[in-house]
């Protein structure tokens, strides 16, 4: 009977797999049938089930997974007392363990990543941005966030921080996504959750500032994250949880939701994460240029920027080529070409949106 059960469980695997690749030739498919139609119950019956936690539903996930591998080595080990039947056992319960990681994360949201793009559902046509591009859009954010800073009561030139945040930030960051996917035709099903994770630093320390866990449905945000940062992370995570599996596209998200605040502390915050982005791409061409150029920003936007990067030192990255490695091969199996490189692609969506916006 168990045998059968793992062989039903690896069998399901590649079928699911086998699922994957068939969508892949055919994005029209897995948007209507799966993102736009069976997602959606799965999505509100995850925050029917965990969404009311005061806490991140990935520490039971946690507690589970060591209760199995507990059972799993017992069952091993009484299985036969001599080694190699043992073995035999010990390896055809781990491919059936992972053909179920790989049946429900592919069943639960991962076929979201063979979706049609964003861009092409919205009519925007990303494209590379040369040096001059980068500059010219990093100067527009920037006079931008200075007046999106000075209309913020109180804000002088020390560092922003968690006290400037409007009460109940996710759900104010959750309404406006919201309100922009379901603007923009996206269905936007029930109430998405970003928490903060403990231990600190538990992401950072990996080059990452949050996660989306698709086993239970939730984001998390890295609760060593200077509050700088929040309003960005936790809308991008909400993002996948409302089915985008694209990383460019979630910071894509993030900003166009952050940007269509009244709030200025959330239109600033979410925007300044941005700006960011832009200032690195061009710090790689111009370094002198842009150190000149940050020296002369207000103090007080200097003052956010010093403060996180401040912040971000305090959690050194823990062999952070392997951890590029790792995930730069996890987005490329997902069908993201460019891999870790797709985080950027924020830039070139921003630009083209709002070139979109001007000549409407």
């Amino acid at each position: 009977m168990q045998l059968k059960r793992k062989l039903l469980w690896i069998g399901l695997g590649v079928l699911s797999l086998l699922l994957r690749w068939i969508g892949s030739f055919e994005p029209q498919w897995i948007e209507q049938i799966y993102s736009r139609f069976l997602f959606i119950p799965i999505r509100v019956l995850y925050d029917i089930l965990f969404g009311w936690l005061p806490f991140p539903s990935i520490y039971l996930f946690i507690i589970l997974i060591g209760f199995w591998l507990v059972k799993t080595v017992g069952k091993i080990r009484k299985y036969s007392p001599n080694w190699i039947p043992r073995l035999g056992y010990a390896a055809l319960s781990l491919v059936a363990f992972l053909s179920i990681l790989i049946f429900a994360f592919l069943f639960v949201w991962g076929y979201n990543y063979g979706r049609v793009s964003l861009e092409d559902q919205i009519g925007i046509s990303p494209k590379p941005l040369d040096k001059e591009q980068i500059w010219s859009a990093l100067q527009e954010e920037t006079a931008e966030l200075v007046e999106l800073r000075s209309q913020i009561p109180g804000a002088g030139e020390e560092a922003l921080d968690r006290s400037d945040h409007p009460e109940k930030l996710e759900k104010n960051l959750r309404v406006l996504l919201k309100n922009w996917l379901k603007t923009h035709d996206f269905p936007a099903p029930s109430n998405a959750r970003a928490y903060k994770i403990y231990p600190k630093g538990i992401f950072m320390r990996f080059s990452s500032s949050g996660l989306y866990f698709p086993f239970t449905g939730q984001g998390h945000v890295d609760a060593g994250l200077h509050p700088l940062q929040w309003p960005y992370v936790m809308t991008h995570e909400m993002g996948h949880a409302y089915g985008f599996g694209d990383e460019g596209t979630c910071n894509f998200l993030a900003y166009v939701a952050c940007a269509s605040a009244e709030d200025p502390v959330i239109a600033y915050m979410g925007r300044l994460a941005y700006w960011r982005t832009l200032a690195t791409s061009y710090l790689r061409y111009e370094r002198e240029a842009y150190q000149a150029f940050r020296a002369e920003l207000p103090l007080g936007m200097q003052a956010d920027l010093n403060a996180i990067n401040e912040n971000l030192r305090a959690y050194p990255d823990i062999m952070p080529k392997a951890r590029y490695a790792a995930y730069d091969a996890y987005l490329k199996a997902q069908g993201i070409k460019e891999g870790m490189l797709n985080y950027s692609r924020v830039m070139m969506m921003v630009q083209a949106w709002k070139a979109k916006q001007r000549n409407n």
